[in-house]
């Protein structure tokens, strides 16, 4: 084993002693999805060929262990693997037809299953079936896609080879499918004694006779590939042809400027997640003068433009130049990339090709600014990002090797496509558009499609929920979580709020929610939890304010400050906040929705709460002035619950101690502040129609009813919440 340079070995042999042959290919699984310089995320696939005890009738059989379609090798578990008779699935090249009816083979992988075991086979199932070696890994590593993806690609693995020792063979482009596997079967039997494979465009094979080789040998050669190609980009110099901008010195600002434009231009047809990167390789790149050809070339690699489509959008812009052309210039790229994308799509569509879909980028590269990316999730953007950094390594890496001399016959043609349908730009070779086609609109990647659970009621759609620490607000934020909503918890407590983004990532998981402070009176607060959002997510959809005060002292009397301050508090920072949201919801041009909480109050006049009851009153108001100011494009609704005494801060101990000796009710010095609470709600239930306390989940359904897809066309109106409140009745 040569000593690694650029990898790690994690390889614990105290762990590994302990499992069996599954858990090991789990376990080898594991750490080699750990390190994302080995295969990106949901990339590449491992096997084993396993002696099970064959349930039927207790023989030993040879069993092929093999990652199940959609799997992700960090997060595998046993489960998620396949398991076919080795026997059967060898048998099945007796059945082949060729290369035109290969999708047929696809079902007959079920009829392979070893035992009760619901996990599908995968496309490249075949590719590991037919390799000799007992254990099989498949990866996509940039580096080995760097050399798969050079116009010189076969004479750098010779290269390789001779430097290292290594005997890897090369087999051309072809679709990951029965025929790919079949060429491969031949390529190895041909060279005996060869110890890897590349795809041309593709990927790297790799194997060993244990666990423990085959992990070893793929890390040596992932770690020498690493090591050839970063020496190749040394003596190369400047990558993709050099600097020809320079960051802007507040990308920052303009990102955050920029992010709700682009998001609303590129959810036209369904709306998306957004995230964004200016990490120095995306920098290097979108500023290099190569950026603009070598983006419009499009990517190589099976796994990179699934996600990144046939092409990022690339906007031709100065940052030296004005800010404010940079919108002009994107939807200016925009449509041109739209009549691009459908061209490809009429050009090689078939008649049982699936309708088009979305004609939008997923990946925008903006120079001196860096790269915004978008999905259904925020795990999907940021990963279709991660993915084309992957796509610029490769590149660059193939820039790295080039020696000026393009052969005439480029090593990945072959019967798949030939030479003239690849286009080359400093020595990095894009997959032919029709090729790309082929697996983007494939009739197996539209059934992988097909096979998705069918999408939450809020997801696509960002939450902001101001006081969302606690009452009403947290119980949104729960709601909003397990209905797939992407969530932003604002409270005055950052602690507090932080605590309730962690409720909900624990229901929605991990990157679904964020805590922010804010102070609603502030309009500089209002703004930096705004762009907080969109840093986040890339937008908003639904703001949601459920904060308020309710003045108290002593003896019930309220001063001047108090006064002034309830009224800021529940009236004018509601204005503010709907306000600025104004702004984002302009830039992304999407139907947005407001939903703000008032209350019973502002109709049933009480002594001593007056200041409270003027407030909501206006609040009221507001709801309806604001539905009309800001349609079409938003709807402004609220919310009028009767009093919510659970988990409201608007109800400390002393206040409720107070309220319930006002309506002479006997409670225990020594009772609990849910005990007292429990009390008053219950009291102030008997004089509703429902006799029922009103639960902050009550007013979470309600809000998330009028402010949701559920009420589209209903705008200016406030649901009451109040059990039944007669008093409430509007006169």
């Amino acid at each position: 084993m040569p000593k690694l340079k650029l990898l790690d070995d994690r390889w614990d042999e105290a762990v590994a002693s302990t499992l069996d042959g599954p858990e090991l290919l789990r376990y080898r699984s594991n750490l080699l999805g750990s390190d994302l310089r080995l295969t990106n995320f949901g990339g590449g696939n491992t096997s084993s060929k396993l002696d099970m005890a064959d349930p039927l009738d207790g023989k030993t059989k040879k069993v092929l262990w093999v990652k199940g379609s959609g799997g992700d090798l960090g997060s595998i578990k046993r489960a998620g693997f396949a398991t076919l008779y080795l026997d059967k699935v060898l048998s099945l090249a007796k059945s082949y037809a060729g290369v035109e009816r290969e999708d047929e083979m696809v079902a007959m992988y079920p009829l392979c299953t070893f035992g009760n075991n619901p996990v599908a086979a995968s496309i490249d199932t075949p590719l590991h079936g037919f390799l000799p070696a007992a254990h099989v890994d498949h990866l996509h590593p940039d580096w080995g896609i760097a050399l798969a993806a050079s116009a010189n690609g076969k004479q750098k693995m010779e290269e390789f080879n001779e430097r290292f020792g290594h005997k890897i063979i090369w087999v051309p482009w072809q679709r990951p499918g029965f025929e790919l596997a079949m060429m491969m079967k031949t390529a190895v039997e041909e060279t005996p004694g060869c110890d890897g494979v590349v795809l041309g465009g593709h990927g790297l094979f790799t194997w060993g006779e244990t666990q423990r080789e085959c992990y070893l040998n793929t890390l040596a050669i992932i770690d020498e590939l690493g090591q050839f190609i970063g020496d190749h980009r040394v003596k190369k110099g400047a990558s993709f042809g050099g600097a020809k901008h320079i960051s802007h010195a507040e990308r920052m600002k303009v990102a955050t400027a920029l992010m709700p434009f682009v998001r609303g231009r590129v959810s036209t047809q369904q709306r998306v997640i957004g995230s964004f990167s200016d990490a120095d390789d995306v920098l290097q790149f979108v500023n290099s003068n190569a950026a603009k050809q070598l983006s419009h070339l499009g990517t190589s690699c099976p796994d990179h433009f699934i996600r990144t489509k046939i092409r990022p959008l690339f906007v031709e812009w100065d940052p030296r130049g004005n800010d404010k052309d940079l919108e002009t210039k994107f939807e200016e790229a925009l449509g041109t990339y739209k009549v691009e994308y459908a061209e490809y799509y009429k050009t090689h569509a078939l008649a049982e090709s699936p309708a088009m879909r979305d004609a939008s980028p997923t990946v925008v590269l903006v120079p001196g600014v860096g790269m915004f990316s978008f999905g259904k999730n925020k795990a999907e953007a940021r990963i279709t990002g991660e993915f084309y950094i992957n796509a610029i390594h490769v590149m660059e890496g193939a820039g790295g090797m080039d020696e000026g001399k393009c052969p005439a016959v480029l090593p990945q043609s072959g019967p798949a496509a030939d030479t003239t349908a690849f286009s080359v730009h400093d020595n990095y070779v894009a997959l032919p558009p029709s090729e790309a086609f082929r697996i983007e609109y494939w009739a197996l990647e539209e059934a992988k499609i097909r096979r998705q659970p069918p999408e939450k009621e809020l997801s696509r759609r960002v939450v902001l929920v101001v006081g969302g620490a606690s009452g009403i607000g947290r119980e949104t934020v729960l709601l909003a979580a397990e209905r797939g909503a992407h969530i932003v918890v604002a409270d005055l407590s950052l602690e507090a709020a932080q605590r309730v983004a962690d409720e909900a990532k624990a229901i929605g998981g991990k990157e679904i929610a964020i805590a922010v402070a804010i102070d609603i009176c502030n309009r500089d607060a209002i703004r930096k939890a705004l762009e907080a959002t969109i840093a986040a997510f890339g937008g908003l959809d639904i703001l949601i304010n459920t904060a308020a005060m309710f003045p108290s002292s002593p003896t019930g009397v309220i001063s001047d400050a108090q006064w002034a301050t309830t009224l800021e508090v529940n009236v004018t920072a509601n204005y503010l906040l709907a306000d600025e949201a104004a702004k984002v919801f302009k830039a992304q041009g999407l139907p947005g929705s407001v939903v703000l909480t008032s209350s019973a109050n502002a109709v049933v006049p009480k002594r001593g709460t007056e200041a409270y009851d003027v407030s909501k009153a206006a609040l009221s108001h507001l709801v309806r002035e604001l539905a009309v100011t800001y349609s079409p494009l938003l709807r402004v609704n609220g919310i009028s619950p009767a009093t919510v005494v659970k988990g409201s801060t608007m109800f400390p101990r002393d206040r409720v101690k107070a309220s319930l000796s006002k309506y002479g009710i006997a409670f225990d010095e020594g009772a609990t502040d849910d005990d007292l609470r429990n009390r008053l709600a219950a009291f102030y239930a008997e004089r509703t129609l429902t006799h029922v306390p009103i639960d902050p989940k009550d007013c979470a359904e309600a809000i998330l009813f009028i402010g949701g897809p559920k009420a589209p066309v209903t705008t200016g109106h406030l649901i009451p919440v109040d059990g039944g409140l007669t008093e409430a009745y509007l006169r």
